[in-house]
């Protein structure tokens, strides 16, 4: 597999200099700042893949897209669908044309990965990603106020969300919904709660049947030019995989995949394969999801997760949780393995440490919330450790 690493740009406080110290070759961005249905030019496209490849001793490339956004109006299937469908295909050609060939995106309505604590505290120091259960439900039922969310709710947890709401304060309300936000990727506009209230608005009476439906569309839109320039598309599972403050979640769980996968049957249409998210269900056995899909598997984000049986879950070490990492690596190194001996020339599935602890010398700088160095880099070498062991003992290719 080829080792990647997530760089959110030049403004990012991790340096591409740094990147290169973690061993890791691709490069894994996208152009934060362009709004959701613009037409990435290759202008920008070719900027941006220069910077990257600017000192050849660095040894890095842009391996994968991540991610090419979609319009909301896609995913509710309202407005000027055309123009972006359009503009979509024409990002693709572009993106083709300056020699990239995975892009990764996701459906999930208005939100990106939600958390509730951004620097939980760990065991001996560190901070970690949190899902707290009750205080989604605080913020659903008590600050959105969201009609009829209470009975989404089970009594104890309710109870609990009603407890936590009755004690906060105003500024712990504002740090919730501040830590809700930050799952927005960029430098995209984040939203208070009156706003937050209107977006949930625009998809009432669009539920999970309906939500299919536009992705269907959105996929026999794209996939086409997608298979004549020779880009993969690997849709991202829902982070975490449920339904959020009302909204419908289509890419949770294996039943889910396949639909999508199924939806249009072309090469160009798969998979990234998140652990993390998927972990995240409790219903979901992730070494076999990645057994089943490998063959449709174009990009890997691999992290893990710790669950609890309220639906709360804290990011634990990248070899720690609930998600045996060794047979999902297996999976991927054999599905690799395969697309190489039949002449598959993009044959390496790229892989990066997803997320991270913050440790050391993390705590306090301003990087993207879960994408710490020392962290990710350890998780890195983690993996890699259990990549170069499985290879070995299966004589895999790697």
């Amino acid at each position: 597999m080829e080792q990647t690493w997530r760089w959110f740009g030049p403004g990012d406080a991790v340096t591409l200099r740094d990147i290169a110290q973690t061993g890791a070759t691709g490069i894994v961005t996208a152009l934060h700042d362009i709004p959701y249905g613009v037409v990435w030019t290759p202008e920008a496209i070719a900027e941006r893949r220069a910077s990257i490849e600017a000192d050849p001793a660095l040894g890095l490339r842009w391996s994968v897209v991540e991610s090419l956004p979609i319009h909301e109006d896609i995913k509710r299937g309202t407005g000027r669908l055309d123009a972006l469908f359009d503009a979509y295909r024409q990002s693709l050609r572009n993106l083709a044309a300056g020699g990239l060939r995975t892009v990764c995106y996701n459906f999930m309505p208005i939100l990106d990965w939600t958390r509730t604590e951004l620097r939980a505290p760990l065991p001996g120091g560190g901070n970690a990603l949190r899902f707290n259960a009750h205080q989604i439900a605080a913020f659903d039922c008590f600050m959105l106020a969201r009609p009829d969310a209470e009975a989404e709710y089970e009594p104890g947890l309710l109870a609990r969300a009603r407890a936590w709401f009755d004690a906060s304060s105003l500024a712990d309300q504002d740090a919730l919904l501040a830590t809700i936000m930050a799952g927005l990727p960029g430098a995209y506009d984040r939203y208070d709660v009156p706003s937050l209230r209107r977006m949930l608005a625009s998809y009432d009476g669009i539920d999970k049947a309906a939500l299919r439906q536009n992705l269907a569309r959105f996929l026999r839109e794209v996939v086409p030019t997608a298979e004549e320039f020779g880009i993969r598309l690997c849709i991202h599972p829902d982070d975490p995989p449920r339904p959020m403050f009302g909204l419908s979640r289509i890419v949770s769980n294996a039943e889910d995949i396949a639909c999508v996968l199924a939806a249009v049957d072309s090469r160009a249409n798969g998979l990234t394969l998140c652990t993390g998210s998927l972990g995240a269900g409790a219903g979901n056995d992730v070494p076999e999801i990645a057994r089943r899909f490998a063959d449709r598997t174009w990009f890997a984000h691999l992290r893990n997760v710790a669950k609890e049986p309220d639906g709360s879950f804290m990011e634990a070490d990248h070899l720690g949780g609930d998600v045996p990492m060794v047979p999902v690596i297996q999976a991927l190194l054999e599905a690799a393995g395969q697309r190489r001996a039949a002449g598959d020339a993009h044959w390496r599935i790229p892989m990066r440490a997803d997320h991270g602890h913050e440790l050391l010398d993390d705590v306090g700088k301003k990087t993207h919330p879960g994408y710490p160095v020392i962290g990710r880099l350890r998780g890195l070498a983690e993996l890699r450790g259990v990549m170069s062991a499985v290879a070995e003992l299966r004589n895999l290719p790697i």
